[in-house]
């Protein structure tokens, strides 16, 4: 994938899949320490420890309708590709945490990418969770917090063409500040 943001929308797709009503997204970028990791953490139903020793082989997936599953190969291949890391963490009935780090200046390292797109596109067609996304550049945080959002909207949906176009453009403005 060519941006960063694409492997993100997966992960998160795949946490929603597997029953997650709360998803934790960090993205974290330190240029002293020159790393960006990004950590993705949900309360879904988790997996064995068998299955996440697999879970990197591409030629292994859980879906029933292809039999090959290609984002957390292809994650794990642009981390290492960069001098970085993949590492999942999960537990069955409790949820699962992956965690990617890049190094920050490296060459073959991705854009990040449109963020805010991916974010919009998973609150668009998903509903029934909630999403905290955590944007850190050298410890400038900025939070987005779908349970603060729905407060304010009241009644309107969050899945409504105007809010999803708020948001995106809420996320994109405030990253830039930092």
């Amino acid at each position: 994938m060519k941006e960063l943001s694409l492997h993100i929308l997966d992960i998160v797709t795949n946490s929603i899949d597997a029953g997650a009503n709360l998803i934790e997204i960090e993205v974290k970028a330190d240029t002293k320490k020159n790393y960006l990791r990004i950590n993705i953490k949900d309360n879904g139903k988790g997996m064995s420890k068998e299955t996440v020793e697999k879970v990197t082989n591409p030629f292994f997936t859980s879906r029933k309708v292809r039999n090959v599953g290609l984002g957390l190969p292809f994650l794990k291949l642009a981390a290492e590709q960069c001098d970085g890391f993949l590492k999942i963490q999960s537990e069955e009935n409790i949820g699962t945490e992956v965690t990617a780090e890049f190094k920050l200046n490296h060459i073959d390292r991705a854009p990040l990418g449109k963020i805010e797109e991916s974010i919009s596109t998973i609150l668009n067609f998903h509903q029934n969770f909630d999403l905290i996304y955590i944007h850190d550049v050298n410890g400038k945080r900025f939070v987005f917090d779908t349970n603060e959002v729905k407060e304010i909207l009241e009644d309107l949906s969050i899945r409504s063409p105007k809010v999803l176009m708020w948001i995106k453009d809420y996320i994109k403005e405030n990253i830039d500040k930092i």
